[in-house]
């Protein structure tokens, strides 16, 4: 079969063989597949689906473009962790260091933030110094040596996932779900992990917004790994407001640091050592997730975890001196605060109009390889269920572009909900775990 023979099956709803899927993805990667062609099968599949089969040899094509990692040799099972994508999540500075610190070896390759959601890569690049992109030897050293690196993706490790993802970008294919699932696993069977945590968020301010979204891209993720001969659990939870306070990545940093000094905030402490007890019960490190929770726990209180983080930051380059001394950070010129203009209980604060208005100052990209304003972000006074009285501050905005903090500040208020009455109950984090984990 031609190239075009197989977009025609796709178009009218048969399925590709694991054969013809590997074809597609090697003539894509090695440039003999154009883009308007690639393009129109993206938007078959976006309309005709990928059945169970085909969506695992798409992962297993993508992970293989390119070079594969291989952890087999350490005496103990490498862990990896994924989030969907959100509004003020650090938790993956906060769990790495406390997993690693309890033994559990953390190999992690991160993105950048995409849209309105932050990326761990453009955090870690605010911290003076820090490399994230390293040969792929040294990663691997590091997770031998430390138990833990965190890192950017490389062009030899999934080449084609990433020449795929630009396409679905200005193609209109981001959403289908068997694409998505793809492009996550890919890139975790390519990184050498055997157990696998994956973060799926849901709601305003995450990719999938609705729970039986979030809940059918869980199972599909689990199913793959499963396929792949991976431990793997998917953890659906809350993204309606934004993680702790910050928004913005030094912010982001220098609140993750704050957590890791047992000083909060407390959503991100609380779900940074429900996942570590996941991911230690994953790996072995701990006969189930109640004693692994027990573990970081421990750690946490102790400084091992904020030790563990200090280590990661010298072993890449970085200076470690901005944890005891935030001001070390990129710093932002000008600030302004958005006060309350009555008082009452904050009933919701919409996490994608904050992450949007984040992007809008300068924290997140608009256009491919924009350069962040580091320093640029929003740090929230109140959470939901909070009281306010009028004429405090509900959150404070920074960045280094005067106009653009001033409009930012006006266009924060419309995130806020407010209400005469305190909510009866607290929405929460956690909606749910698939597979159904044993405690």
């Amino acid at each position: 079969m031609t190239i075009l023979d197989l977009i025609i099956k796709k178009r009218d709803g048969q399925s590709l063989s694991e054969e013809e899927i590997r074809y597609l993805i090697n003539e894509y990667n090695e440039g003999r597949l154009p883009d308007y062609q690639m393009g129109v099968l993206l938007m078959a599949i976006y309309f005709r689906g990928l059945s169970a089969k085909e969506t695992n040899a798409l992962t297993l094509a993508l992970a293989e473009s390119g070079e594969m990692l291989n952890f087999d040799s350490l005496p103990k099972l490498v862990l990896d962790k994924h989030s969907s994508g959100g509004v003020g999540d650090t938790t993956t500075l906060v769990l790495a260091p406390l997993v690693a610190a309890a033994g559990g070896p953390v190999a992690k390759i991160s993105g950048r933030g995409l849209g309105f959601t932050g990326g761990t890569i453009d955090k870690l690049e605010s911290i003076p110094g820090f490399h994230v992109h390293l040969p792929v030897e040294r990663f691997m050293e590091l997770v031998k040596e430390n138990n833990l690196a965190i890192m950017a993706q490389t062009e030899s490790l999934t080449p084609a996932e990433g020449k795929l993802y630009a396409l679905r970008d200005v193609t209109g294919t981001v959403e289908n779900i068997s694409l998505i699932a793809a492009s996550i696993m890919s890139k975790k069977i390519a990184a050498g992990a055997h157990a696998i945590l994956l973060d799926v968020k849901t709601g305003r301010g995450a990719f999938m917004q609705s729970r039986e979204e979030a809940f059918e891209l869980a199972e599909i993720l689990v199913r793959i790994g499963k396929d792949m001969d991976r431990r793997i659990v998917s953890v659906v939870t809350d993204m309606n407001q934004p993680l702790g306070y910050a928004v913005g990545n030094a912010l982001e940093v220098n609140e993750a640091v704050s957590v890791l000094k047992g000083e909060g905030p407390g959503d991100i402490e609380e779900l940074s050592l429900i996942l570590g007890g996941y991911m230690l019960a994953l790996g072995g490190t701990a006969r189930n997730t109640e004693e692994g929770r027990e573990k970081v726990t421990r750690l946490l209180h102790n400084g091992s975890a904020l030790q563990k983080f200090r280590e990661m930051v010298r072993c890449q380059g970085g200076d470690d001196g901005f944890i005891d001394d935030p001001s070390l950070l990129p710093q932002a010129a000008y600030s302004e605060e958005l006060i309350a203009s009555k008082g009452g209980y904050i009933r919701e604060i919409d996490a994608k109009r904050i992450g949007n208005i984040s992007v809008m100052l300068g924290a997140g990209r608009t256009v491919k390889n924009e350069e962040l304003d580091l320093a640029a972000g929003i740090i929230l006074h109140r959470k939901v269920g909070g009281e306010i009285q009028q004429g405090e501050p509900l959150a404070t905005v920074y960045g280094n572009d005067r106009e653009k903090v001033g409009v930012a500040a006006r266009a924060l208020d419309s995130a806020f909900t407010m209400g005469k009455e305190k909510l009866e109950e607290m929405p929460p984090l956690i909606y749910g775990v698939v597979p159904p984990f044993p405690s």
